[in-house]
């Protein structure tokens, strides 16, 4: 293996979902425009470009929207027995206020219509390259040796309002962004007995599903 692609291989796997070892720190402003640099650059249905980047530094905002998250991280642990309660209860969730910024991902699923190439006969064409972007983000953020984490316990009513989101732009991604301490060597999900990790060759059909 040459070293760049060892290099590559080693973001790959340090990359993590950050929650509890944000520093703080203010993000250089040539990095931060680097990582999202590389969000811009990712591939996209059509070259649509349907994504937007909402930077959230305002301590307010922030604070609102944890409460929020906090409200339904109850609303789930109320679907949990006591052994799984239990589990959860002892998982961070989120760092919405420990990292440097958040960083709202956006869908419009207008962006390059009325005719959008190649989703035609996939609707959710547009969202998945939104998915391709926040994954850009995540890997060029762990290289320049910062933390994401991808806050999932809202109503996206609630952020899009939060935010000031147009009519028909949805939030995809609520993603903390900063500078860590540490990253983690195991995920937090298998580190706190969530659910472990599923084999490769599990995951593997040859031609056709199940075989």
């Amino acid at each position: 293996m040459t070293p760049e692609l060892d290099a590559f291989y080693r973001v790959l796997e340090r990359r993590r979902d950050v929650r509890a070892e944000f520093s703080g720190e203010p993000i250089d402003e040539d990095v931060l425009r680097r990582v999202l640099g590389a969000a811009h650059t990712a591939p996209s249905v059509g070259m649509s470009q349907p994504w937007d980047f909402v930077l959230v530094t305002d301590r307010d905002t922030r604070a609102e929207f944890r409460e929020h998250v906090h409200g339904e991280r109850e609303v789930f642990a109320s679907q949990l027995d006591g052994e799984r309660d239990a589990t959860f209860r002892r998982i961070k969730i989120e760092g919405i206020l420990e990292s440097s910024l958040g960083v709202v991902v956006t869908y419009d699923p207008e962006r390059g219509s009325p005719a959008v190439l190649g989703r035609h006969a996939i609707a959710d064409a547009g969202l998945y390259s939104v998915c391709l972007a926040i994954q850009n983000l995540w890997l060029a953020a762990t290289a320049e040796g910062l933390g994401v984490g991808w806050v999932s316990f809202y109503r996206e009513e609630f952020l899009a309002r939060l935010v000031g989101l147009p009519d028909g732009v949805r939030p995809v991604a609520w993603l903390c962004l900063g500078p860590v301490r540490e990253l983690q060597q195991v995920p937090d999900l298998e580190r706190h007995g969530w659910r472990r990790r599923r084999p490769l060759d599990e995951a593997l059909h040859w031609e056709q599903y199940g075989t």
